[in-house]
């Protein structure tokens, strides 16, 4: 089950969520949280869902269909963080998956202080595996502490504190050759994978990787098995990475479904301004 908000371009949000599963051998059912007027550019306004509707979304499916594992994306308002967080607090078995998306790629504000401060309270503590860019990790583990400038495991540690079991944090964001993703618990780094750094800007990145670990979770891989596998699925989708508007490369998340010949010559990312000739 997927809470998320919309994105019309399907590079981000629930429907690039509902792709991932699919692609990966889930059937996805959804609740969504808000809705929003974004191009691949970036998001220009954002609709958020009355929190009794989205609680009222998902609890009339759960009362009808089997949950192997929860993914929560975007949520639009302290009223739909209170909501799905009372939601899944009946469902303690199901694993939870949180990509806190805070902001938009083009770093469109995406969630308050006041969210901010909801999610680490209310959802946080019932979390299985965060999964933060190291923008939002920072934010996360932010305390308030003038000149504090916390490093990635230092953040990860106070988001375990927080109540979670795993914190993915990925290195996206980092100056860095590789893109290095490391995968913490209370013990400390449980697993560290470098992947080569592609050129271009990605909208949906995040989302394609919690939902990939969403659907390994569910088929019942284990949590290490999981981020490995998710990673690979990730990576590849971004490497064959198409551009159908004039913003961000959108992943191409049924790479696998496709020509292997037609599908690298048809989505190399060069940095151009052309479209590949994926229909929208």
């Amino acid at each position: 089950m997927v809470f998320a908000a919309t994105d019309p371009t399907g590079g981000a949000g629930l429907q690039a969520d509902i792709m991932t599963l699919a692609s990966m051998g889930c059937h996805p059912v959804s609740v969504v949280t808000a809705i929003t007027i974004q191009d691949t550019t970036g998001v220009d306004e954002i609709q958020p869902i009355d929190g009794e509707w989205v609680s009222d979304q998902a609890r009339c499916i759960l009362e009808d269909m089997p949950v192997a594992a929860f993914k929560i994306g975007v949520l639009g308002s302290l009223e739909a963080v209170a909501a799905v967080a009372e939601v899944v607090s009946d469902y303690p078995e199901i694993p939870l998956i949180l990509d806190p998306v805070l902001a938009s790629g083009r770093g469109d504000e995406l969630a308050s202080e006041e969210m901010l401060a909801a999610i680490r309270e209310l959802l946080i503590p019932q979390t299985t595996i965060v999964t933060p860019n190291s923008i939002e990790a920072r934010r996360l583990a932010d305390n308030d502490n003038e000149g504090d400038n916390p490093d990635l495991a230092e953040c990860a540690r106070r988001i375990l504190e927080s109540g979670c079991e795993y914190v993915l944090i990925t290195g996206t964001h980092e100056h860095t050759n590789d893109v290095v993703n490391t995968l913490y618990n209370n013990d400390g780094v449980v697993r560290s994978d470098a992947w080569p750094r592609l050129p271009g800007s990605y909208h949906g990145s995040g989302c394609t990787l919690a939902s990939a670990l969403a659907a390994t979770i569910a088929n019942g891989v284990d949590i290490q098995e999981a981020v490995r596998d998710a990673q690979e699925y990730t990576w590849q989708s971004l490497k064959l990475a198409f551009r159908p508007g004039m913003g961000q490369y959108i992943p191409d998340r049924l790479f696998w479904a496709r020509d292997e010949d037609a599908a690298s010559t048809a989505t190399e990312v060069d940095g151009d301004s052309g479209s590949t000739d994926k229909p929208a």
